[in-house]
């Protein structure tokens, strides 16, 4: 089975809309051992392409999402989570739902810019983006592009709020910029994902993603700098982690947190199949038992799309998935909503003119 050392997707399906596949040799790498045994495997490499795209911010009408506009500064993501719902995507753009999506990114170049023509229209009612929706807005790509920071440094510009999602700790190095919007204008928040603590299932699940631990430490970090900051538990994956809520849910509010979320597992299009491959490497005495369970909370399928169920889940197991959950929430007083973000001090801006009284950061 192809797995390219440091990477989620033990395998790289073919395109649903392609009809071109290339197979990798799974015996390619043992070949090189045996005509050369001192060649070490070479690690595969992040390619970064541009992308034109001409708006930077996309909008949401789900009804079970409270999600309304989103800022996705990357398609495609490093850390490589093999449950990934977004690796779909990668397929409108050529590539595969696999490897491609994680070592194939998509840049934004110019969103800053995007975003500044954008806050600017009049057609633009301040409300608060979620940054990111999709893929994470600080994989490690971006500890060199710092095309999210510069994205940042407009939103402060104008004012208007935003909440991030992110398992990475880079997150951190922006606690200026969003402490100074959380502080001054109440307009922004940070939700740090943890699915698990278990730092050997997370580094195979999540393999380019901050370590739990370090996770743990963003959260302090930022709420230190008066960032109110959240838990996300996404995924729940019935038999895999889904006992270690109460134990996330402690950690995070002992780091901080004030509040949290879930979502349990979703496996839409060829991702049933890459988690079920990450399943036969990592975990294959379990297999079953998880790939079933999942199929309990979803009417018998490994995915189910429909709205206000696909988020959740429903059946015996869903539920008490979802009361240990609230219960635990409850528990460590996380079980409230993170204040509203404000739209209030909101303004149009042009960096083109020099602030007659500019604000330090």
């Amino acid at each position: 089975m192809f797995s390219p050392k440091g990477r989620g997707a033990p395998s790289s399906p073919p395109n649903r809309f392609e009809s071109l596949h290339i197979e990798p040799d799974p015996n390619a790498a043992e070949d090189l051992r045996i005509a050369d045994p001192d060649a070490a495997p070479r690690p595969l490499k992040t390619n970064v392409y541009r992308d034109d795209s001409q708006t930077v911010i996309s909008t949401n009408n789900s009804p079970d999402l409270r999600i309304e506009a989103s800022l996705n500064p990357y398609r495609g993501c490093e850390h490589g989570c093999a449950y990934c719902y977004a690796r779909p995507y990668h397929e409108y753009l050529g590539f595969n739902a696999g490897i491609d999506f994680e070592s194939r990114i998509i840049v934004k170049e110019n969103a800053p810019e995007l975003l500044t023509h954008e806050l600017n229209h009049p057609s633009w009612k301040p409300k608060p983006l979620v940054c990111s929706g999709v893929t994470d807005p600080y994989q490690p790509v971006e500890r060199k592009l710092e095309i999210t920071r510069r994205c940042l440094e407009v939103l402060a510009a104008f004012r208007n709020p935003v909440a991030i999602i992110t398992k990475n700790h880079l997150v951190t190095r922006d606690a200026d910029l969003l402490g100074h919007l959380a502080r001054e204008y109440e307009a922004a928040a940070v939700f740090i994902s943890i699915p698990s603590l278990d730092t050997k299932l997370s580094t195979t699940l999540e393999p380019r993603a901050s370590s739990p631990n370090a996770r743990l430490k963003a959260l302090e970090t930022l709420a230190r700098a008066g960032i109110p900051v959240g838990v996300s538990l996404a995924p729940r994956i019935p038999g895999l982690n889904d006992h270690e809520t109460p134990a996330i849910l402690k950690a995070a509010a002992d780091h901080g947190a004030t509040s949290a979320f879930y979502t349990l597992v979703r496996l839409p299009h060829g991702v049933k199949q890459l988690f079920a491959n990450w399943l036969d490497r990592h975990r294959p005495r379990e297999t079953n038992k998880i790939l079933d369970r999942i199929r309990e909370t979803r009417h018998g399928k490994l995915n189910e799309s429909r709205f206000n169920s696909r988020m959740r889940g429903s059946g015996t197991l869903a539920q008490e998935i979802a009361t240990l959950f609230k219960i635990s929430a409850k528990r460590y007083r996380l079980h409230q909503s993170l204040p509203p973000l404000s739209t209030a001090a909101f303004r149009r801006h042009d960096p083109r003119q020099p602030e007659l009284f500019p604000t330090e950061l």
